[in-house]
């Protein structure tokens, strides 16, 4: 998420909309982004969505990490210098996701928004995470984030990405029996 937000090229549909609020609010955007997480998991409750450790890490691991790398890492002009910034963000985002999902400790607050919809009202997945992530969107643009080819890019990448990357990262599931 801070090399996305270093490389200036646009960020992924939340956090253009973590951003537009950190302005807003005069907030750091990690801060912002654990607080948006913690009020994302409100909403689970009528959706009866239960968090694991992983969701809790989710909450509180996330922006922590996105304001640490922003005090690490300076602000870039160079395009030469971005676009990897831009790259390495969206697959290292690719590769978090693989990782959190295939370690099964619980959704992510925004993964398990999608999930718990899915579940109450039914419908497509995909066009539930499609319309949540359209919504956060545009929010964050009237909030003054900033969408880019980075949130094309995103957009069109973070699927087949994370996709690739359960593979590897997935934990099997063994069904601990009592003989």
């Amino acid at each position: 998420m801070g090399l996305m937000y270093r490389a200036a090229l646009g960020l992924d549909p939340w956090d253009v909309f973590h951003q537009g609020l950190a302005r807003h609010l005069g907030l750091s955007i990690g801060t912002v982004v654990v607080v948006t997480g913690a009020i994302v998991l409100l909403f689970w409750i009528p959706l009866r969505q239960r968090p694991g450790v992983g969701t809790v890490g989710n909450v509180l691991v996330l922006g922590v990490a996105m304001d640490g790398t922003l005090a690490l890492l300076p602000a870039q002009h160079a395009l030469a210098v971005r676009i990897p910034l831009l790259v390495g963000g969206i697959v290292l985002n690719g590769l978090a996701t693989g990782l959190y999902i295939g370690a099964r400790f619980g959704p992510g607050p925004r993964d398990g928004l999608m999930t718990g919809l899915h579940r109450r009202v039914g419908g497509s997945l995909r066009l539930i995470r499609t319309g949540i992530e359209l919504a956060v969107l545009v929010a964050g643009v009237l909030l003054g984030g900033q969408a880019g080819v980075g949130t094309v890019g995103y957009a069109l990448a973070i699927g087949p990405l994370a996709q690739f990357f359960l593979r590897w990262c997935t934990v099997p599931n063994t069904g601990a029996r009592n003989e």
